[in-house]
């Protein structure tokens, strides 16, 4: 063992924001050139705008939990378009269901959802990207920066790339 740190990038995200959902291929792209070293971690950042974002973001805490995180997410974010329209309990039912498509214990996540046991972890993720300067999302931290994604992701994933290319952490 090297004791050698892996590279990262905090994504602060919001699972009802389209843009989030064009960021999925610029991470795809990443982890294809770094491999599993890479740690794509990612941070909750809900948007007043986005009215299901944040019951969102707690799905996406409870798929933490039962381990598909990732999947979850991608899932949701397909159907940002779906969740943006759905009115009331229409939107729990929805994540529930998107849940259940990518097997995960669906009748958990909706237990989840009722108690709120993951809404201290969404609330904090929103303080802490508040306090470090997030304004929207996707944002990326590499290697210290903020990178802003949520008005043009143009040369994004090149300049996250150097930024880790260029990390004592790489």
């Amino acid at each position: 063992m090297t004791g050698r740190v892996m590279p990262r990038i905090d994504v602060w995200c919001e699972l009802q924001c389209p843009d989030c959902r064009t960021a999925l291929a610029d991470l795809a792209l990443l982890r294809d050139r770094f491999g599993d070293e890479l740690v794509v971690e990612l941070r909750h950042f809900p948007l007043e705008k986005h009215k299901h974002a944040h019951i969102a973001a707690q799905a996406a805490e409870e798929a933490r939990a039962q381990g598909a995180l990732w999947p979850y997410v991608e899932a949701v974010l397909v159907r940002v378009e779906d969740l943006a329209k759905a009115k009331g309990a229409a939107a729990e039912r929805l994540l529930v269901e998107i849940a259940r498509s990518v097997g995960l214990d669906a009748d958990e996540l909706e237990s989840a959802l009722i108690d709120g046991r993951h809404i201290f972890q969404v609330d904090a993720d929103e303080a802490e990207g508040a306090a470090i300067g997030v304004k929207g999302t996707p944002t990326y931290e590499v290697a210290g920066r903020l990178l802003d994604g949520s008005k043009d992701q143009t040369g994004l994933r090149e300049k996250i790339e150097e930024l880790l290319a260029a990390s004592p952490d790489a």
